[in-house]
């Protein structure tokens, strides 16, 4: 799969390159990034060039997973991150993200998880996109419920985390959730 490009009203998002290392670099010192989410702990350069040169391309290559620099679209640093990837052959994607600590509360990551999502439904062919976050990770879940996911509840030791396995809520969005056409009809239980 080639690297796309998707915009929204403020933001760009592309693929990373190179060029982005010194920027993932210094986000992911962000004691909170490292607590959140997967990223080595601590973080270092080596880490950010395995990513924007390693990690990143090859996603796309295997169409595993698509990950996307956040900008904004009049120019500017580097804001976030967000990532989907493929999770079971019947459709369903999970979604990640983090936000650079200068960005965080504007609804940057909202806006994108939902451009993602949509892009995600209409051309990747997901039937579900997933986004799971370590019970207490409250700024993830108010992106993903803004972002209307709907939580679904938690999992036990469903996340491993610096060598510990971790609870995690969980929660989806569906095609129809956005007023769009799945790929695949849905027969919820009656009753």
């Amino acid at each position: 799969m080639e690297p796309i490009t998707l915009t929204t009203e403020r933001l760009l998002l592309r693929t990373f390159t190179s060029d982005d290392t010194d920027a993932v670099y210094q986000a992911c010192q962000d004691p909170d990034i490292q607590r959140w989410t997967t990223v080595p702990s601590p973080y270092e350069r080596r880490h950010a060039a395995e990513f924007t040169g390693q990690m990143v391309p090859e996603g796309w290559r295997s169409g595993t997973m698509c990950t996307f620099a956040v900008l904004p679209r009049a120019g500017g640093a580097l804001m976030a991150s967000v990532a989907v990837s493929l999770r079971t052959i019947s459709g369903t994607w999970e979604i990640g993200f983090w936000t650079d600590k200068e960005h965080r509360g504007r609804g940057i990551m909202a806006e994108t998880v939902g451009a993602v999502a949509h892009w995600a439904f209409t051309r990747l062919g997901a039937t579900r996109l997933e986004w799971r976050a370590e019970v207490g990770n409250e700024g993830s879940r108010a992106v993903a419920e803004k972002a209307g996911f709907m939580i679904e509840g938690s999992l036990r030791a469903a996340l491993l985390n610096k060598d510990t396995l971790r609870d995690v809520w969980v929660g989806a969005l569906l095609p129809s959730d956005l007023g769009l056409s799945s790929t695949h009809p849905y027969l919820p239980p009656r009753g």
